[in-house]
């Protein structure tokens, strides 16, 4: 929030909403969590808290068209970049919008639409698929989970894996506003991979001692 980084913000907020869910809080409360989730974000809205351009993404997600050359410019690249690699894609590092620097931040906040022009519609989905099984092992392994610790542990890690995946594939097709996640095990970036790693470090430990208490 200092920062400030949105993405991430509104990112452990889900995680942390998740979390309680899953550790069999009642409805009433989740309810209530919900009520002063709206309240927080009508009252920052109302007294315009949020950066200019926090802003601007929000609008250009609500109306793409009022800016493409600006603010909307990412996500209409993004998108102009998915489209063109059709089913098969224009080959891997032979996308024309990538290699003439058209999509901004394409090595990070948009890989996913150098996935889809460079690999098209059957690479786009192979990477979605590749990530879904990341989360099923996830969710396998809360559900499996000796103890509430571990269950909430691996979770905890599915859901932020999920959210994480959803919000950065979804603002390069424009289901989503433009933020600065990156798209886990794809995205450059050494500190994300790195907390990307341990995660899954934390969920083959708690694996292990499942299977050490069979």
């Amino acid at each position: 929030m200092l920062q400030p980084d949105l993405g991430v913000t509104i990112l452990l907020l889900v995680l942390l909403v998740g979390m309680i869910a899953v550790s069999g809080v009642r409805l009433r409360w989740l309810a209530g969590l919900a009520v002063a989730g709206t309240l927080a974000g009508l009252v920052i809205w109302s007294l315009h808290l949020l950066k200019p351009y926090q802003v601007q993404r929000l609008t250009a997600f609500v109306n793409p068209a009022a800016d493409p050359r600006g603010t909307g410019y990412s996500a209409a690249q993004a998108k102009i970049a998915i489209g063109s690699g059709r089913m098969f894609g224009q080959g891997l590092f032979h996308g024309q919008l990538v290699a003439g620097n058209f999509v901004p931040e394409q090595h990070t906040d948009f890989i996913f639409s150098v996935a889809g022009e460079e690999l098209g519609f059957v690479g786009a989905i192979a990477i979605i698929a590749l990530l879904a099984i990341v989360l099923l092992r996830a969710i396998r392994i809360a559900a499996r989970a000796d103890d509430m610790f571990g269950l909430l542990v691996a979770s905890g890690i599915a859901i932020w894996f999920g959210v994480q995946s959803f919000i950065n594939i979804g603002m390069t097709i424009g289901i989503t506003p433009v933020t600065g996640l990156p798209l886990p095990f794809v995205s450059y970036g050494g500190s994300a991979m790195f907390a990307d790693m341990i995660a899954v470090g934390v969920l083959l430990a708690v694996h292990r001692r499942h299977r050490v208490f069979d």
